[in-house]
């Protein structure tokens, strides 16, 4: 049984589930405002939950999108083995009192094909991520500028743990002049410190014990920002380089704007690196 828009959230068994445009804008025209849009992958996990809840928080009405976007995903990825678990993550929407779920298909998104036109990420979009997944963010930021438009959200929230991505989008929306307000939430992590992923469903238990690396770098980072930039950054590949199955892509310090670090004050520091198969990210303000 599917529950029905405006119903009480405690009688909601499973949110309107919609995979179309045109039932997308039906039902988008019945949500009260202000409404605010979480977008996901699917395979929902607890760092989800958080975005979900702070749009709750925030909104009259809460819409969650689910799409495995193709065009962020190279050839070499794992577009094919990514974990798709839509009645898992419909639960966990009906426990964050999700109003409306919108899971499209690829054809659905993208009913020519891959579109010929995207958006241009610019150079902030060429750095970190960027450099080393060619593409990635042009086909993150052509769903999100179509998503935005679908469901027309007064507020969207975003996951710190992707901070460039997060990044990425603010300016999205600040230079397509769109009147949508742009919301980070800090990292939610394992007891441990690993920072919540779907991908973290591939790690082996040794996998996942030399993962534990990356938010251990982050700490050491952090722990020595009183003595400068380099000693930031020698701290955090000392630790990333005494865990020999952690393969590096990058370990940067960078001002909050993803700029140049600055000699002191705000900054962010941010890690990529393969861990067996997978590839992990992970980053904190320092």
């Amino acid at each position: 049984m599917t529950g029905q828009i405006g119903a009480p959230a405690e009688r909601l068994l499973t949110p309107p589930v919609v995979r179309d445009r045109d039932a997308l804008a039906a039902a988008r025209d019945r949500l009260p405002g202000p409404v605010a849009v979480v977008m996901t992958m699917g395979a929902l996990h607890a760092g989800h939950a958080a975005l979900l809840r702070q749009a709750r928080a925030r909104a009259a009405s809460v819409i969650a999108t689910i799409f495995v976007n193709p065009l962020q995903f190279a050839p070499t990825e794992d577009l094919d083995r990514y974990p798709r678990t839509l009645k898992a993550d419909l639960e966990i929407c009906v426990r964050e009192q999700v109003d409306l779920v919108f899971a499209p298909t690829a054809a659905v998104m993208y009913p020519a094909g891959p579109p010929q036109v995207r958006v241009q990420p610019g150079p902030r979009g060429e750095i970190l991520e960027g450099a080393f997944r060619p593409g990635f963010f042009g086909g993150v930021l052509t769903v999100v500028s179509k998503l935005l438009h679908l469901t027309a959200p007064d507020v969207t929230f975003f996951g710190e743990k992707d901070y460039q991505q997060l990044m990425m989008v603010r300016q999205l929306v600040t230079d397509l002049s769109m009147d949508i307000e742009v919301v980070g939430v800090p990292i939610v992590r394992e007891p441990d410190g690993l920072a919540l992923s779907s991908r973290n469903a591939y790690l082996s238990p040794r996998e996942r014990r030399s993962g534990l690396a990356l938010s251990a770098a982050l700490r050491a980072g952090v722990a020595a920002s009183g003595q400068g930039p380099v000693a930031v950054l020698a701290a955090a590949t000392a630790v990333l380089a005494a865990e020999s199955t952690v393969d590096v892509d990058y370990c940067e310090l960078t001002d909050p704007s993803l700029g140049p670090p600055p000699a002191k004050g705000p900054a962010r520091l941010l890690i990529a690196a393969k861990v067996g198969a997978t590839r992990l990210i992970d980053n904190t303000p320092r």
